[in-house]
């Protein structure tokens, strides 16, 4: 939305065409709105009963002001004079103490409801698959969940009471205006069209200038983003790109100096006709009080009453004229944020969980009949996949790249599920298990381990919350990491930096096991957990594996295929079917798929 700000804190906007774009594709029902507010009966009702109150009381003050001026001093009436200037202070200190109330209302109902919104869109993101974030930028999803939640919270603490007040003052005053003078209220109505045009007129002058400013700032804080964060630093430095970052930096400062100077010309400019123009109503005010032909006898006191109303007419109309950009804004924030809540959950909770308890589980995985397409329209993936893995054995995962080796081990923890067949534990669909007992007995290690910006400690607690510092160390024991965290000077509250930045690639994958560890899954999934890794690392993350893989059932997937050559079995899939099946040493023999890449993977160590 453009926002233009008049003089004296008044606004002057045209709708965004984003906004309406936003609205003629998520039409937004005022009775799904209406039912986020409906807990707020009582504290909505007593805000528009406070500011209409404030609204009327403060019309009070004119009134008040014409008696001192025609009556208590004229007169010199001490008494009237002291109920006078009584009633302006009463007005000020109720108007200012109903103004607090209204602004703790509808603060607290704003937030309140901001709350509940940003509670359930994140609740509602964390159901979404996989697929949902690969094909959605990061950028968009957190633009939706903090600026658009939050940009809603004007609905209820500006567009709705501006709208409340706005009506309540404009009205309130126009009345007061043609009790106190009907020829000054015409005048006033000839004078004021124009009077709102030219403003309008004026104001639009920076909008352009505004809206260049505001892309311009959006590349430069891209540029900080991106330049200045671990991985753009590195890339940076690696690449040589250092020079040529800050040279577009500086070219995006050096546009924004242009853009800001003449934005506050501008903004010069339209304060200068405000100040003309509330300058010009009042003196043609004075002029036709003080004309015989149409002063008709108009006393100092009512003159002075009338144009203090008048003067305080123009903001609540100027901002009554952009109610309706105001409504199109906010239903474009909510159409937004609602597009987020009405995603289908396409992993979901089954309706009839099958209960399990993960410390029974021997681990038994089975794949039927297995297919799965990432899109409806799009080809299969996997296709007819059959396997089954013994309790505590291993299965690796062979093959060339997009021969659906990863897909197939994503369907036992539910990242995906399958469009054909089924994957069970334990004779137990993955589909009818709750996702939370699935987690505990599948664990999952992948390619890249991602860690939190916070200690070593709470980076493995993130798997288990409850689980004591001994719990701790036993696993990060178990995946041969303990040694290194306690040579730290912090040991365990070491923080580990952005993405885990401060180690090494074998160190993190250590961590990342260490955690997956914690909650002692039956189940071990390893997604390519060494390809990353120089050989030196491999051997060691590889010796942590085989430790903790004892007793557990494990699938996974090699891209060196040294890794793998103790597994007790060896599927080799190509194009979405498993074509080879068996032993390292029976699968060589056999001099099939296998073999070949057994040959191609020992000339490119050689």
């Amino acid at each position: 939305m453009e926002v233009k700000v008049s003089a004296g804190g008044g606004r002057t906007r045209r709708p965004d065409p984003a906004d309406r774009a936003q609205l003629r594709e998520s039409p937004v029902s005022l009775r799904r709105i209406a039912a986020l507010f409906a807990p707020y009966r009582l504290q909505l009702t007593l805000l528009t009963v406070l500011i209409v109150a404030g609204s009327t009381i403060s019309l009070a003050s004119p009134f008040l002001l014409r008696l001192v001026i025609d009556d208590a001093l004229p007169q010199q009436d001490v008494s009237l004079l002291l109920w006078a200037v009584g009633g302006m202070l009463a007005v000020t200190v109720l108007t200012a103490v109903l103004g607090v109330g209204q602004t703790l209302i509808s603060t607290t109902v704003g937030q309140q409801v901001m709350h509940v919104l940003r509670a359930d869109v994140f609740r509602h993101l964390q159901r979404q698959s996989l697929a949902f974030f690969t094909r959605t930028r990061g950028g968009e999803v957190q633009s939706r969940l903090i600026n658009d939640v939050g940009g809603m919270q004007s609905v209820v603490t500006s567009t709705a009471t501006s709208i409340a007040s706005n009506v309540t003052t404009v009205v309130g005053t126009a009345v007061a205006m043609a009790v106190l003078s009907w020829r000054l209220s015409l005048l006033s109505l000839v004078v004021l069209p124009p009077a709102i045009w030219l403003t309008r007129r004026v104001a639009l002058l920076r909008r352009d200038i505004t809206a260049q400013r505001q892309r311009h700032l959006a590349d430069l804080h891209g540029q900080v983003e991106e330049g200045l964060s671990v991985s753009g630093v590195q890339l940076g430095k690696t690449l040589g790109t250092g020079p040529l970052a800050s040279a577009q930096f500086e070219k995006t400062s050096h546009d924004l100096v242009g853009l800001e100077v003449r934005s506050q010309l501008a903004g010069r400019w339209r304060m200068a006709t405000m100040s003309i123009l509330f300058a010009a109503i009042p003196a043609l005010l004075y002029l036709a009080a003080g004309l015989p032909a149409t002063s008709s006898g108009m006393t100092i006191g009512t003159l002075v009453a009338f144009t203090t109303l008048q003067a305080g007419l123009f903001r609540p109309l100027m901002a009554l004229l952009n109610v309706g950009v105001e409504v199109t804004s906010s239903m474009a924030l909510f159409s937004r944020i609602f597009g987020y809540l009405d995603l289908p959950v396409e992993i979901d909770e089954p309706t009839r969980p099958v209960e399990l308890d993960p410390r029974d589980v021997v681990g038994e995985v089975r794949f039927e009949q297995v297919s799965f397409r990432y899109d409806a329209a799009g080809p299969d993936v996997l296709d007819d996949v059959s396997l089954v893995v013994p309790p505590g054995s291993t299965l690796a995962l062979v093959g060339e790249t997009g021969s659906g080796k990863t897909t197939l081990a994503s369907l036992v923890a539910r990242l995906h599920d399958a469009t054909g067949g089924r994957v069970t534990i334990d004779g137990v669909d993955v589909r009818d298990l709750e996702l939370g007992t699935l987690a505990r007995i599948v664990g999952v290690v992948s390619q890249e381990s991602y860690l939190l910006h916070t200690t070593i400690r709470e980076n493995l607690r993130y798997a288990k919350p409850g689980a004591t510092d001994a719990e701790i160390e036993r696993a990060a024991r178990a995946a041969q990491i303990h040694e290194l965290i306690a040579s730290l000077p912090q040991g365990y509250d070491t923080v580990v930096g952005s993405r885990g930045h401060r180690f090494s690639g074998g160190e993190k994958q250590r961590i990342a096991l260490a955690r997956t560890l914690l909650r002692d899954p039956r189940v071990l999934v390893l997604d390519e957990a060494t390809s990353a890794l120089d050989n030196e690392t491999e051997r060691a993350v590889q010796a942590a594996i085989d430790v903790v893989a004892q007793g557990r059932t494990v699938i996974t997937i090699a891209h060196r295929l040294s890794t793998i050559r103790e597994a007790d079995q060896i599927a080799v899939l190509h194009h979405g079917r498993v074509v080879e099946l068996g032993d390292h040493t029976t699968l060589i023999d056999d001099g099939g798929h296998y073999a070949r890449l057994n040959g191609a993977a020992e000339v490119v160590a050689a």
